[in-house]
């Protein structure tokens, strides 16, 4: 008996809920976009990259959602994201020296200043703070297919992917 060939897909999920306090300068709900820029969505675009730079041929869908594309193109927040990155470079800045004479400590304090710095760079220099136009380069070249969802989305999607 022949066996029947079938496929499966993985759907990357991007969303967060709508957070945006324009009259503070440190809103803690606001940091989970920060967070979810730094610990998902650059690291995504570095990957693709990487992968198209090497060859790979890929394919990923995934879901961006209407309130997560309108906090990733709020200029206000692209600013604060900037001063969060800064000030977490500032902080490692401070672990490096305070960690000095315990090198376990001090690797860890250089791979965050590194990081941040890293991402700080790429979100200004090579992104434009503009990440909307960073996934849709992948959708262009066709490695990734960018589709949408209801913004009320079950809690169950509120971490990140």
């Amino acid at each position: 008996m022949q066996q029947k060939k079938g496929y499966v897909s993985f759907v990357l999920h991007a969303h967060l809920p709508f957070i945006h306090h324009p009259e503070s300068d440190d809103y803690l709900e606001e940091s989970w976009l920060y967070e979810a820029i730094s610990e998902t969505y650059i690291p995504l675009l570095r990957n693709f990259q990487k992968l198209v730079d090497e060859g790979v041929n890929f394919r990923i869908t995934m879901s961006m959602t209407p309130p997560l594309l309108s906090m990733l193109d709020n200029k206000l927040l692209q600013k604060k994201y900037i001063n969060y990155l800064k000030k977490l470079i500032e902080l490692s800045e401070k672990e490096i020296k305070r960690t000095a004479g315990d090198q376990r400590l001090n690797e860890l304090s250089h791979y965050y200043y590194d990081r941040y710095s890293d991402d700080l760079r790429l979100f200004k220099d090579i992104y434009k703070c503009d990440l909307i136009s960073a996934f849709k380069h992948f959708q262009d070249i066709g490695v990734l297919e960018i589709i949408t969802c209801r913004s009320n989305t079950p809690d169950i999607f509120l971490s990140y992917m």
